[in-house]
C-alpha cells in the first residue's frame, strides 16, 4: 500500500454552482473527473496534521464508489481522520451537525439535493467549511481556479473500506471512523424541541404522514418520529433510501410529492403531512387539504418561536433569500428584530448566523432552518411545526389563517421552467436587462413599476459583494416579480419566476394564490416574452 501521484488533465466544466458541483453520473464517471475536483478541494484548503474530515451523502447512485475514492485521496493528502456515515449515508443537515459537534476542518457532502438519481441521473459534491456551512464564494472560486490548472492528484492505493459496520479502521496513517449517521443529529433535535409534548400529540389520535421520498431522511424519520416520538410505522412513507429514489423525483413540492398530496387532500386525510428531499435539507408542510408555502412556513415559525424550548429566549434576527416572500419581514417588524435579505444560497446565511445576527432563516425553495446548524434542515422544520401544533392544538390551516389575520397575507407563487436551452434562458434574462429603461415608471393596468434592477448584495459581516442575483420588478403597491436562473440543475437551464402581492384585507385571504396573482402572472409573461422565446405555454412546476 502506497501513495500514488496520478497525471491528469483539467476539465473546463468544474465550476461549482449554488450548492457545489452537480453533473450527470456519466460525467462524474469520466476518467479522473471526480478525482480532479476532490484534489482541487484539498489543494484549496489548509490541511493540518490533526485535521478531521466529515464525509457522507444521500445514498444516490455512485455515492459509495465516490466515498471510497475520497477516503483514499484524503489519506494521501494528509488528513488524520475521516468520520464517514455508515453505509455512506449522511444527510446534509446531519453532516453540518457532525462538523460542528466534533469541530472538524470541514466536510464533503455527496448529493445533488432534490435532483433525480440513478445510473443516468444526477450526482453532486460540495465542500462545507468548519462552521458546518457550504463553502463561501471565495473558497469555491479557489477550487474552480485550481481545477482549471490541475495536472496531478494523489491517491492511496488500498482495498476499499467496509462502510456498513460501525467502528474505526486505518488507511495508511489515517483513521477512518464509520459513525452512526443519525445519532448525533437526533440528539441535537431532542435538545431543541419538546419531545414529550410532541409524543403526547402523536399518541393522542393526531395523525401524521411523512414522506421520505426513498431518500436520505428515511432512517432519520424512523429514529426520531417513530422510535423517539411514537409515530406509528404506517405514518411514514418511502423510508428506505434507494440509489434512484425509487424512480421518483425527490423534490418535496406539490408536483413531485404527488402521493403525499393525494393523501393529504383525500377524504380521510391525516392532520399533518410533510416531505423532505434527496439529501434531507428541504421540506414541504401540509395540513388537511391545505398547503403551507415555504415563505409562510418561515413566517409562522418565526412568529411562534418562543413556544419551542430551543428558541424560548426569542430570536436574534431572521433572514430570507431575495426571491422569498416578505411575509417574515412583517413578523420581524412586529417583533422588533432585524430582517436580512440575501441572495439565494445557504452560504449567505452562514456569516449572519456566525456573527449572531440571525437565528431563523429560509428560502422559498422549500428550505428552512436555524443557527443550530449551517444548512437548511427538512426534518428540523417538521419537528418545529409539530412542536407548535403540540402547544397550539389547532389544525395547520387555522394556525396559518390566524397568522394571516394578524400580519396580512403575502400571496406568493413560483413558476419553474426546467431544462430550457441555456441560450434561450439567458436570452430572456438579457431581454429583461435591456428593458429596464422602458419598464421604469411604466403602468400595467392598476400596477405601476416603482423600480427594476438586478439584485446586488453587500454582506454586512465581511463586506463581500454578490452581483447579478436576479431581476426584480417592484410595483408601487408593494407587489413584485422576480426572474432568476437557478444554479441547481445539471441539464440546460431552469428559469424561475417569482410572484408576490401583499393583501392586508382578511376578507380576501380566502382567494387562491393563482387567482390573486393573475394580473402579475400576465405582466411577467408580457415583459419577459417568455412564452414566445421559450415555446413553453406552461411552466414545468408551479408552487
Amino acid at each position: 500500500m502506497s501513495i500514488r501521484t496520478i497525471d491528469t488533465r483539467s476539465y473546463s466544466d468544474q465550476k461549482p454552482g449554488t450548492s457545489g458541483l452537480r453533473k450527470k453520473v456519466p460525467v462524474f464517471r469520466q476518467p479522473h473527473y471526480l478525482e480532479n475536483f476532490v484534489q482541487s478541494i484539498f489543494d484549496s484548503i489548509t490541511i493540518t496534521p490533526e485535521a478531521t474530515l466529515v464525509l457522507g451523502g444521500d445514498g444516490r447512485y455512485y455515492n459509495r464508489e465516490a466515498i471510497q475514492v475520497i477516503l483514499k485521496m484524503a489519506a494521501a493528502n494528509g488528513f488524520a481522520r475521516v468520520l464517514v456515515g455508515q453505509g455512506g449515508i449522511l444527510s446534509t443537515p446531519a453532516a453540518s451537525c457532525v462538523i460542528r459537534k466534533y469541530q472538524t476542518l470541514g466536510g464533503i457532502v455527496l448529493s445533488a439535493s432534490h435532483n433525480p438519481g440513478g445510473a443516468d441521473g444526477d450526482f453532486g459534491i460540495k465542500y462545507n467549511i468548519d462552521n458546518g456551512g457550504p463553502a463561501p464564494e471565495k473558497v469555491t472560486e479557489a477550487i474552480y481556479a485550481r481545477s482549471q490548472s490541475i495536472a496531478q492528484y494523489r491517491i492511496f492505493e488500498a482495498p476499499d473500506i467496509a462502510l456498513d459496520q460501525l467502528g474505526a479502521t486505518s488507511l495508511g496513517s489515517m483513521c477512518v471512523e464509520v459513525i452512526d449517521p443519525v445519532a448525533d443529529y437526533a440528539d441535537l433535535m431532542e435538545s431543541l424541541f419538546d419531545f414529550a409534548a410532541i409524543r403526547a400529540l402523536l399518541t393522542s389520535g393526531f395523525r401524521i404522514r411523512f414522506d421520505a421520498m426513498h431518500a436520505v431522511n428515511g432512517p432519520y424519520a424512523r429514529e426520531i418520529l417513530q422510535r423517539r416520538l411514537g409515530a406509528p410505522a404506517e405514518s411514514l412513507m418511502n423510508v428506505v433510501p434507494l440509489p434512484d429514489f425509487g424512480g421518483g423525483h425527490p423534490d418535496p413540492n406539490l408536483t413531485y410529492a404527488h402521493d403525499l398530496v393525494e393523501i393529504m387532500y383525500g377524504d380521510d386525510a391525516p392532520d399533518f403531512g410533510a416531505a423532505s428531499d434527496g439529501d434531507g435539507d428541504r421540506n414541504m408542510i401540509l395540513g388537511r387539504r391545505f398547503f403551507v408555502t415555504p415563505s409562510d412556513s418561515l413566517a409562522v415559525l418565526a412568529a411562534n418561536a418562543t413556544l419551542v424550548p430551543g428558541y424560548k429566549q426569542g430570536l436574534a434576527g431572521v433572514a430570507r433569500s431575495m426571491p422569498t416572500s416578505a411575509a417574515v419581514d412583517r413578523v420581524a417588524q412586529q417583533l422588533d428584530i432585524p430582517c436580512f435579505e440575501t441572495p439565494t444560497g445557504w452560504k449567505f446565511f452562514g456569516n449572519l448566523m456566525d456573527a449572531g445576527k440571525v437565528t431563523l432563516c429560509g428560502e422559498e425553495s422549500f428550505g428552512t432552518s436555524s443557527s443550530h446548524v449551517r444548512e437548511k434542515d427538512g426534518l428540523w422544520a417538521v419537528l418545529f411545526w409539530l412542536n407548535v401544533l403540540a402547544v397550539q392544538r389547532q389544525p395547520v390551516e387555522n394556525i396559518v389563517r390566524t397568522h394571516w389575520a394578524r400580519f396580512g397575507r403575502n400571496f406568493y407563487s413560483r413558476y419553474d421552467y426546467e431544462e430550457l436551452p441555456t441560450e434561450i434562458a439567458q436570452g430572456i434574462m438579457s431581454h429583461l436587462h435591456d428593458s429596464f429603461g422602458q419598464l421604469a415608471g411604466a403602468s400595467f393596468g392598476e400596477h405601476r413599476v416603482l423600480f427594476c434592477d438586478d439584485f446586488c448584495y453587500t454582506d454586512p459581516v465581511d463586506g463581500s459583494i454578490s452581483q447579478g442575483q436576479g431581476v426584480r420588478i417592484g410595483f408601487t403597491d408593494g407587489s413584485r416579480i422576480v426572474f432568476r436562473l437557478s444554479g441547481t440543475g445539471t441539464q440546460g437551464a431552469t428559469l424561475r419566476v417569482y410572484l408576490e402581492a401583499y393583501e392586508p384585507d382578511a376578507s380576501r385571504h380566502h382567494l387562491g394564490a393563482q387567482e390573486a396573482l393573475a394580473d402579475l402572472i400576465a405582466i411577467a409573461l408580457q415583459v419577459s416574452e417568455l412564452q414566445a422565446r421559450s415555446g413553453r405555454e406552461q411552466p414545468t412546476v408551479i408552487t
